[in-house]
């Protein structure tokens, strides 16, 4: 399992030799120094759990993405990424709601960043549920409505959109990375829909 990483430099723009020029933004980190920083410290991450609600803000279907793994096995993860230095969580779910799901997704954060879970992902199975190979990361979660068109971009292949039902089976959890299906099935239970 991997949270994806490194983010692209925003400011950057291919230019006639279409090499990056150093970063002048501190909030990012080039590939070297997120290595060595990965191997002292935890990272700090936002997962979020795209959901729809009905007329009485019921969640009716949670958003699921499909990605190919560089080995070709494809697997189902939640949108997530670092929060950048000097950023703030409300801005880093914002960021990666767009980011994950396109422009016209609408998400309506929560008046309060104030997450369902903490989940703690270590280079070693068995620490808790959750697994990283590569770092010590620690994630904030959120359930977060979308009202918007989904269109996913970067990595992902498809949004899934599934019924609290159908996300809460063992089969969608055996198909999540890093014990996401337990995270999503902690969603479920702190929107009332985990039966």
């Amino acid at each position: 399992m991997s949270v994806r990483t490194p983010d692209p430099d925003p400011d950057w723009t291919p230019g006639p030799e279409n090499i990056q020029p150093p970063n002048q933004n501190q909030g990012w980190l080039t590939d070297v120094e997120l290595a060595d920083i990965r191997r002292r410290l935890p990272i700090l991450y936002i997962e979020a759990v795209p959901v729809r609600v009905d007329g009485l803000g019921q969640v009716v279907e949670l958003g699921v993405l499909l990605r190919a793994r560089p080995t070709g096995e494809m697997t189902r993860t939640l949108v997530s990424g670092r929060v950048l230095y000097g950023e703030t969580l409300r801005d880093a779910l914002f960021r990666h709601l767009e980011k994950d799901l396109g422009p016209m997704a609408f998400p309506q954060l929560p008046a309060s960043p104030v997450p369902f879970s903490v989940a703690e992902y270590f280079p070693l199975p068995g620490i808790t549920a959750f697994t990283d190979e590569r770092q010590h990361a620690v994630s904030l979660a959120y359930v977060v409505p979308v009202t918007g068109t989904c269109d996913p971009r970067q990595d992902a292949l498809e949004l899934t959109w599934m019924t609290p039902l159908e996300a809460a089976s063992e089969a969608v959890s055996a198909e999540m990375e890093g014990g996401r299906g337990s995270l999503l099935r902690m969603a479920l239970a702190s929107v009332g829909q985990l039966r």
